[in-house]
């Protein structure tokens, strides 16, 4: 019977601390949001990052770039300052800073209302420090190239790139020491390997600056793209012309035409004809007692991709 009462006294000891413990726990809950309700003043550090500045300029010391506002807030609009001591201000250097040689200048006063509109209406900006901020820089040397694309592409049976690859920009802004950039005329891009394509092209491909650690270059991508279509070899025979032929001297030449094999766009296959390609044998090219002449393929039309003549001479009798 004591055994049954001890435990009922136990059982009754252990429920009223865990009842008290409960509303323990929410006095001090009702307590935290007392607090955090009332209104606070609190100096909090703005850090200033700098927008639309060019390429080529570099901040002295970013240590320097902070603002001291003194604010009043909700305590609830504090805690994030429990475990961040900072608040990143964004300041666009085309319209917010006045430009000096070797110097941003911000006009902290000035500009109050940025800082408000950024901080939110949670706080109340009260002051703040420096009245003015000036963010010394530097400025590298700059150059502008062209970019070149590299690429090893593998084309399916009967596919080819139709007219040229297409960049969304041919050059680009080179930045870094003079001694490094004076000698530079043009950059690669990093090699473009595609295999057995038969549809358009449109790839993003990284500058490759691999070798030159000591610049920048802006943009660091560029967008590759290119017409892929079907193509297919035709043949056509053209006629031979014998040009700066001496008006005394007569010949007789063979072949009179020449075979040339060329590679073209299925849409553009009928509308090639020979009339599209000159042949011509320059006279006054060959040596002495030679009897033959070369000929040499001097027009043939932008579609054509590929092209190849059979015959590599012409020979030639003096009547």
């Amino acid at each position: 019977m004591n055994s049954k009462k001890t435990n009922i006294i136990e059982y009754l000891k252990q429920k009223n601390v865990k009842r008290f413990s409960l509303f323990f726990a929410i006095a001090f809950v009702f307590l935290i949001f007392s607090k955090l309700s009332n209104d606070y003043k609190q100096n909090i550090k703005l850090k200033i990052s700098l927008v639309n500045v060019d390429d080529e300029v570099i901040l002295q010391n970013d240590s320097l770039n902070t603002i001291m506002a003194f604010i009043e807030a909700k305590g609830f609009a504090l805690v994030p300052y429990l475990f961040k001591d900072y608040k990143t201000i964004v300041i666009d250097a085309k319209t917010d800073i006045t430009t000096k040689k070797d110097v941003f200048i911000f006009n902290v006063q000035k500009n109050k209302f940025l800082i408000e509109r950024q901080l939110g209406t949670s706080y109340e900006l009260l002051s703040v420090q420096p009245d003015t901020l000036r963010l010394s820089y530097s400025k590298r040397a700059t150059k502008v190239i062209p970019i070149v694309l590299n690429k090893a592409i593998n084309f399916a049976i009967g596919y080819d790139v139709k007219g040229n690859y297409k960049l969304d920009i041919d050059s680009l802004k080179v930045v870094g020491a003079s001694k490094a950039i004076d000698k530079l005329t043009s950059i690669s891009t990093d090699v473009l390997t595609l295999n057995n394509v038969n549809t358009s092209i449109n790839e993003r491909v990284t500058i490759d600056v691999s070798h030159h650690s000591d610049i920048e270059v802006f943009p660091k991508f560029i967008n590759v793209s290119a017409n892929v279509t079907r193509f297919t070899e035709g043949k056509v025979n053209v006629p031979v012309t014998i040009i700066n032929k001496p008006n005394n001297v007569e010949i007789n030449h063979f072949p009179k035409t020449v075979i040339l094999s060329f590679y073209v766009d299925l849409e553009a296959y009928n509308s090639i004809t020979a009339n599209d390609f000159i042949v011509e044998c320059n006279y006054l090219e060959r040596s002495e007692n030679q009897t033959y002449l070369v000929p040499k393929l001097i027009k043939k039309p932008d579609l054509i991709k590929r092209i190849n003549m059979k015959q590599k001479r012409i020979d030639f009798i003096k009547l």
